[in-house]
């Protein structure tokens, strides 16, 4: 299916956009956009819990082929790192540039630079959408990067790839902006989410989230040539011995959003940053572990979407000391 141009730009022709970016950037000065809520000036350089002010936070901007298939394509999905995060979870392996407070891995850009590497990634990568990963706590900076891109010729699905820790408010916003949501759900029990990731009521969060972003876009819309153009995706990560209550979080999504809704299952769990030295993260999945999330989803009657090969641990382990793209050359294995 062949769709239209992205609704960002008929809002920016409209004025909505800029309205919206205003909008959001006000908010700033008493920050509400993430569900911590911190209420810290960020606009005069305070900080909150993800250590961020008025300027978006830039790790590493290139051509990823290891996202599902419906993203990578042929070309890649044009990736965004954007640094610092609104939770810390002990297993992140993205911790070089989620939870070091040294900043070397990544720095502050300015708008129309962001939107000059979208306008790269588009015309001189070929890729096929602009995927924006851990955007939750800069909702008013993505906003006027696509003001300033839309003028500039930038034409592309944008994907907000997110932990699924979002604030409703700050997704409405994003209606019309955001074509593809890929949102994880991470936790079914707040216990584990406080304990693992300091986000004491992530589930409810979380769901009420993923709910929203499927009123926006609703089920997975993909072109003739299998790539994706609209609709949500929600990751689930298997953690060891059942962390992340996988049956409730699953059925949870057939019975409450939908039974179509595609998933992509991973198995890449890795006992990267601080998990190696708590006893129930220092290992990866085992194989029963795999199969018994596998079984679930025949259970449930999930049928879109991918899961990940067992060994894809190895695989998906980025370096953001590494010049370019984190991961190299490698890519995981979906099928």
């Amino acid at each position: 299916m062949e769709l239209s141009e992205p609704g960002y730009v008929s809002l920016f022709k409209s004025g909505e956009l800029e309205r919206r970016a205003v909008r959001l950037e006000a908010r700033l000065a008493s920050c509400d956009i993430c569900p911590r809520q911190c209420r810290v000036n960020r606009l005069a350089g305070e900080a909150g819990f993800c250590r961020s002010g008025r300027l978006p936070l830039v790790a590493a901007v290139c051509a990823h082929h290891g996202e599902e298939p419906v993203l990578s394509g042929s070309r890649g999905s044009g990736t965004v790192f954007l640094a610092s995060c609104n939770m810390r979870c002990h297993y992140c392996q993205n911790y070089q540039i989620s939870q070091d407070r040294s900043g070397q891995q990544y720095r502050e850009m300015d708008f129309h630079t962001l939107a000059e590497r979208m306008l790269y990634l588009q015309d001189e990568a070929g890729c096929h959408n602009i995927n924006l990963v851990s955007p939750s706590h800069f909702v008013p900076q993505i906003v006027r990067a696509v003001l300033e891109a839309v003028p500039m010729g930038l034409s592309l699905p944008v994907v907000y790839n997110s932990s699924g820790y979002d604030s409703v408010p700050s997704l409405r916003e994003l209606d019309g902006i955001i074509s593809i949501y890929l949102p994880d759900i991470r936790y079914a029990d707040d216990r584990w989410a406080r304990k693992l990731s300091q986000a004491k009521d992530y589930v409810k969060h979380s769901r009420a989230a993923i709910k929203e972003m499927y009123r926006q876009v609703g089920n997975l819309v993909v072109d003739g040539s299998g790539l994706a153009r609209q609709g949500l995706i929600v990751r689930h990560l298997i953690l060891p011995g059942g962390l992340a209550g996988s049956r409730e979080s699953l059925t949870w999504l057939v019975n409450e959003v939908s039974p179509e809704v595609t998933v992509s299952i991973m198995s890449q769990y890795f006992p990267a940053n601080l998990a190696g030295r708590v006893p129930y993260l220092n290992r990866k999945i085992t194989a029963a572990e795999y199969r018994e999330v596998v079984r679930l989803l025949g259970e449930l009657g999930l049928e879109n979407g991918w899961v990940q090969e067992m060994g894809a641990a190895e695989d998906y382990r980025p370096d953001f000391t590494r010049e370019g793209n984190p991961f190299g050359s490698s890519a995981v294995t979906l099928r």
